[in-house]
């Protein structure tokens, strides 16, 4: 009985501690909340979309890449962030990490190509990749925005045939870095993290 009260003591010293970026937009965001980490989140998209890939991608195929484009606003397809740059980014890493040819998109005909805004094909046809880039599968991304909440959707699609091999989604609250990469800031910190203002004491209603 003392080792289990003991366990359960280590785990809430444990959780006290550390901070978590699922307590955002909650009353513990203050005192627990972290920022949502962009690497990581690349690291897990790139690891969920591949491991439900069917059919499976070929992981050390030189021959037949992997393209990655931003992620964009799903609202406007032509338009994208900060965050949307970074996220292709770092999944794209994290796909050559994993044994995959990742392509550079520099010259595609099919491609709305931006300096500032990065590689963008949603709004584009996939099958008229250029046949002389052998390519396995596109990596599509977007995101919507709902007040502090941030919804993103990745999916790899076959570009001959549109199938989509994989998809995957995610939903955050977005803290104040988050929401600088979209120009955005909070507007009201208490407000956001669910905490009442103290109520008016009954003195002041008699005599104010």
């Amino acid at each position: 009985m003392k080792n289990i009260s003991l366990l359960l003591l280590l785990i809430g010293v444990s959780f006290l501690t550390s901070s978590c970026s699922s307590l955002n937009c909650t009353p513990l965001e203050n005192l627990l909340g972290a920022d949502v980490n962009l690497i990581s989140l690349g690291d897990k998209i790139a690891d969920d979309l591949t491991e439900q890939a069917t059919p499976p991608l070929m992981p050390r195929h030189p021959e037949d890449a992997v393209l990655t484009t931003t992620f964009v606003d799903l609202s406007d397809l032509e338009k994208t962030s900060q965050m949307g740059r970074l996220l292709q980014s770092h999944i794209g890493s994290r796909l050559v990490q994993l044994g995959y040819t990742v392509k550079e998109i520099n010259l595609r005909n099919t491609m709305k190509i931006n300096p500032e805004d990065g590689e963008k094909i949603l709004s584009r046809n996939l099958s008229d990749i250029s046949p002389d880039l052998p390519v396995q599968a596109v990596l599509i991304g977007t995101y919507s925005i709902n007040n502090r909440t941030l919804y993103i959707t990745a999916k790899l699609v076959n570009p001959v045939n549109r199938n989509i091999i994989s998809a995957t989604s995610y939903k955050f609250c977005m803290d104040d870095n988050l929401l600088a990469m979209f120009n955005l800031k909070r507007q009201n910190r208490s407000q956001d993290n669910g905490i009442e203002p103290p109520p008016e004491s009954i003195i002041n209603k008699i005599f104010y």
